[in-house]
């Protein structure tokens, strides 16, 4: 069934990445035409460094898995640091 929610009931609710590591808290959310369009995230200190030091990052509505009591994302949607240096290395590897 599908359960109906205020955005400002959603504001502050912790995220959580599906692999259960506790990644922020919802800030924010982007829409267009009326329509959600992605969820600012206050980015917790356990993957600030994995994201360059950023404090925040907008994840788009289509990565979002699960609102409830708890958000969860797509952990495999996150911009990652890590990430991106093993495909800038790689892309490096496969110019030579």
């Amino acid at each position: 069934m599908l359960r109906i929610k205020k955005l400002s009931d959603v504001l502050g609710k912790n995220v959580y990445t599906s692999d259960g590591d506790y990644f922020g808290q919802i800030e924010e959310v982007n829409l267009v035409d009326n329509k959600i369009d992605g969820w600012r995230i206050k980015v917790g200190s356990g993957f600030m460094n994995l994201l360059g030091g950023a404090r925040g990052v907008i994840i788009p509505q289509q990565f979002v898995k699960a609102i409830g009591d708890i958000f969860i994302v797509n952990k495999s949607s996150l911009p990652l640091r890590e990430e991106s240096m093993e495909m800038n290395a790689s892309e490096e590897v496969d110019l030579n």
